[in-house]
This record gives C-alpha cells, structure tokens and sequence, in this order.
C-alpha cells in the first residue's frame, strides 16, 4: 500500500495544486472540515487527520467544485474506524425530485393532461359554491388514513365549474401518503376500448381500474355506450369496487338521476332495468355533491 504522503503528492502533481504542506493547510483551513474536527476532537488526533488527508481533500472539492456525476448528492465526513472517511448522502432538492417522482408513479392519469400532476388540494380556490365539496373532501382524507374502505362523491355541476380541478388536488394528496390512484377520463377511454381489445390490453387494463386504492372516474356521462361497454366493461369495474367497498370517485355533468337514464339508452336498445343496477353500484360507492358557480374556462380565456 502506498504511503499517504505519496498518495498526496500523487494528487498535488496530477492536480497542479502546488506542494503537500499548501494542500493539507488549505483543506485543514475548510470550515465545514474545522466544523467535523470541532465536534469529534474527542475521537480524532493528529494522526487520524495525517491518515485521513486524502479524504478530507476528497470532502472539501466535492463540496466546492463537485464532480457533475455527483449532481444531486452531498458529501458527509463520518468517522469509520481509524480514519475519517466520506460518504454521499442525497441532497434536499434530490429527495424533493425523488419524491415528485413517487407521487407521479402513484397517480396515473388516463387521457388527461399532465398539468393535473401539479394541483394542489390546498392551492384550490375556497369558493362559496365549493365549500361542501371541499369539506367532504377533507373529511373523505381524515377517514381514509384510519380506514382505505370509504365512500367516495360523485361532484355533478356544469362545464369549467372545477370538478376535474377539485379530484387532481384529492388525487395528488392521496399519491402523496403513497398510495396508488388512476385518474380515468371516462369518454376517451370508452372510445379507445377497441384498441385494448385488438392488443389484448383490455383484461389488464380493468385490472388496474378495480384494484387501484382509488379510482376516479371524470366526465362521466359525456360517453357513447354499448350494452357491453356499459355492462361488461364499467359494470363489472364499478361491481368489483363496490364487492371491495374501494373508494371511487366521478365528476359530471350529469346529476345521477339524470346519469341513470344516460345508461339506459344505449347505441342499439333502451334498458332501464340495466341502468337502474348500474346506478345501485354508483350510489353505493359515492355521495352525489353539486357545484355551481361561473364557467372558469370561459372566464380563463
């Protein structure tokens, strides 16, 4: 093993940093190193110090010119044994990175633009006609965290009213506690079904739908159905949630007693015997609360 002192020199000359006493002074002179010494003089002696020079010039270059493949972590002093050595721990802005990329993993959003990544719950407009909304919300969170089988709502309200808005904001907070949430744009996925049939995607598609912790389903009732995509496709999703009492949530457009003779007219027949079943698993699983207010998307433009 080579001796530290040429280990040093070693560096001095390949890094043109000037001789060995120079380099020792100016790491010795750091004040995050005189910050670690300071705390550990019980532990660390002179010798340790001669014996851990290369590390201690390793920890303060880092920490003033670091190395971009170390982007995202900050070097630690820790005493390991007889030496003072470095280790890398991720920085505060990394862990935030890495967190945001958690809560994107958590939230799957289906057809839906990826600005909803960024709402959140706190951040929505407390308006007079939200209130109720938003409180149930709030009282949906406190119960969740005791207990994942809970009723979700069914917010029905007229166009750019913040329906979606409102169900980004609950859907980030509950990614957010690490938990897994799909957020469904009901008319695009209705329409796209054909696709999932041609590349066999569909069963596993449901699957993820039904066994998410919460589902929420979005513009319900602007979709064109068939008897099967109304009774084999969201029929058999709504059952299962309901069977495991899985929190699901909808937004529309529609009030459920108008949503209910949506379902029963279909592209080739009318069945309110079948609407009226698929209606019994909605208001199972939701509470029906209606938002009023402007149009913001008029208002927005």
């Amino acid at each position: 093993m080579e001796a530290i002192g040429d280990v040093i020199d070693k560096i001095v000359k390949k890094r043109n940093l000037g001789d060995q006493n120079k380099l020792t002074q100016e790491v010795l002179a750091d004040p995050e190193v005189r910050k670690f010494l300071k705390e550990h003089k019980d532990k660390v002696d002179k010798a340790m110090i001669l014996a851990s020079i290369t590390n201690l010039y390793e920890f303060h270059t880092q920490i003033h010119k670091p190395d971009e493949i170390m982007q995202g972590y900050r070097p630690e002093l820790f005493i390991n044994g007889k030496v003072i050595d470095v280790r890398y721990a991720p920085t505060d802005e990394k862990l935030a990175r890495n967190h945001e990329l958690e809560v994107k993993n958590n939230l799957r959003l289906v057809n839906l633009p990826n600005r909803l990544y960024g709402v959140k719950l706190s951040e929505v407009d407390k308006t007079n006609e939200r209130a109720v909304a938003l409180m149930e919300i709030l009282k949906f969170l406190q119960a969740f965290k005791k207990d994942p089988h809970q009723r979700g709502l069914y917010l029905s309200g007229d166009f750019g009213v913040g329906k979606t808005y409102i169900l980004a904001g609950l859907a980030n907070n509950i990614a957010n506690s690490n938990k897994t949430v799909v957020f469904l744009h009901v008319p695009t996925f209705i329409a796209n079904l054909s696709r999932h049939i041609s590349d066999n995607s569909l069963s596993d598609e449901m699957d993820r739908l039904i066994k998410c912790d919460v589902l929420i389903l979005d513009d319900i009732g602007a979709e064109t159905l068939s008897q099967w995509s109304r009774d084999d496709v969201l029929g058999v999703i709504l059952q299962a949630r309901m069977d495991n009492v899985m929190p699901t949530f909808f937004s529309s457009n529609f009030s459920m007693n108008e949503l209910e003779a949506h379902f029963a007219e279909t592209k080739n027949s009318i069945d309110e015997v079948k609407a009226a079943r698929l209606m019994q698993r909605v208001r199972f699983l939701a509470k029906e609360i209606t938002i009023s207010g402007p149009n913001k998307r008029i208002l927005e433009n």
